[in-house]
């Protein structure tokens, strides 16, 4: 029996391989494990708890102000004691984590093929985002199999080089996570937000729900000021919005956002949300404003626009399709783009209605299918 040992950290991560663990168990050939190193660890437990995912091994690496070199180092020397231990026939990871960077390069180390999901996502920049870009990278430097989510992905893995044999077109399974979310019941939090926000089951005749991821580290400082000013303004100058916004913990960010949004009018803060949560906000929502990763492709596929509050993206084909618009962490313009799908029932028809690029939803079907097929190959495509 080959084994499969599977490796997480955060959120993100969780919810992306959580559709792809639920496949593997449906073959009793592939023996599946599971290690998860806690590097968010709050935030991972509740996204276990949601997807009913209990991990064989638990590193529990997170430290309080853990910087990256430690957690880094933690990681990969955890992970080398796993694999010793477990022997695994392929390691899969997701995304562009440290989690990922440092399992995948344990696993290099020991001669292990690893499988990346996600795999070509790539903003140009090795800075920004940080320290994803350079860890997205190292994964791609490292892996056998390489699961990319787009065509442009795709195009970017041969264009640095990997060969066309190692990669396969599979779409994101993030879109597989959100479907079954999205078809579970309202969490009672949504109804809570909701009706905090004035808003009935999200369908109101003269409010429009705003809903507003933003965490991200290369916009701390002015430019997440300049960010919350633009909310602001966004809905001082529209009576019919309502903002919604899950704060992130990062003191980065709960400064600015609690000095500049706190305590205005239409403006509902809260603490950070569980996923199934945050998909039925996104359900209810009408404009999407976020500087997350994921939301760029989970809300088109609910049919919401998602303006883009980064200078740059790892994700063009969302842009590309029109499903969402990169605008800059910007006051001006932030308060502008959306002011243009709150008036013009056209440009938010094209942005609403226009083709997701990320995936059908089978995402984990193929992954799984191809790893079965591909594992008793691999020595073969070192």
């Amino acid at each position: 029996m080959k084994k499969v040992l599977t490796i997480f950290g955060t959120r993100p991560e969780a919810i992306k391989l959580a559709p792809i663990l639920v496949e593997l168990n449906k073959h009793p050939t592939m023996q599946s494990r599971i290690c998860v190193t806690a590097q968010h660890r709050e935030m991972l437990d509740q996204v276990l708890g949601l997807f009913s995912i209990v991990p064989d091994i638990d590193l529990n690496l997170m430290r309080t102000g853990q910087t990256l070199a430690a957690i880094t180092a933690r990681v990969v020397e955890g992970i080398d004691s796993v694999l010793q231990e477990e022997t695994p026939d392929i390691v899969l990871v997701q995304g562009d984590t440290t989690t990922v960077m440092a399992s995948a390069l344990a696993a290099f180390y020991r001669g292990i093929p690893v499988g990346h999901v996600e795999a070509g996502l790539r903003s140009g920049d090795i800075g920004s985002p940080f320290p994803e870009e350079m860890n997205r990278r190292v994964a791609t430097l490292v892996s056998r199999l390489h699961f990319a989510p787009t065509h442009a992905a795709m195009k970017v893995l041969l264009q640095e080089g990997v060969p066309e044999e190692r990669i396969f077109l599979t779409g994101n399974p993030v879109i597989d996570a959100l479907q079954m979310i999205v078809d579970s019941p309202m969490p009672k939090m949504v109804v809570e937000l909701l009706s905090r926000a004035s808003l009935d089951g999200g369908v109101s005749n003269d409010r429009k729900l705003i809903l507003v991821t933003a965490h991200r580290r290369e916009n701390f400082g002015k430019r997440f000021e300049s960010l919350c000013r633009g909310l602001k303004s966004i809905v001082q100058r529209n009576p019919d919005v309502v903002l919604i916004y899950p704060v992130h913990l990062n003191p980065n960010v709960q400064k600015p956002v609690l000095q500049i949004l706190g305590g205005q009018d239409r403006i509902v803060l809260s603490d950070p949300v569980e996923y199934d949560v945050m998909a039925h906000l996104m359900k209810a929502a009408y404009i999407v404003l976020t500087d997350s990763g994921g939301i760029q492709e989970e809300a088109p596929s609910l049919g919401k626009p998602v303006l883009v509050m980064r200078t740059e993206t790892e994700r063009p084909e969302g842009i590309e399709a029109g499903t969402a618009k990169l605008i800059g962490p910007f006051e001006d313009r932030i308060v502008a783009e959306t002011e243009i799908l709150l008036r013009d029932p056209a440009m938010y028809e094209k942005m609403a209605k226009a083709i997701n690029p990320y995936g059908d939803g089978h995402a984990a079907e193929r992954i799984v299918a191809i790893i079965m097929k591909y594992i008793d190959k691999l020595d073969d495509i070192a």
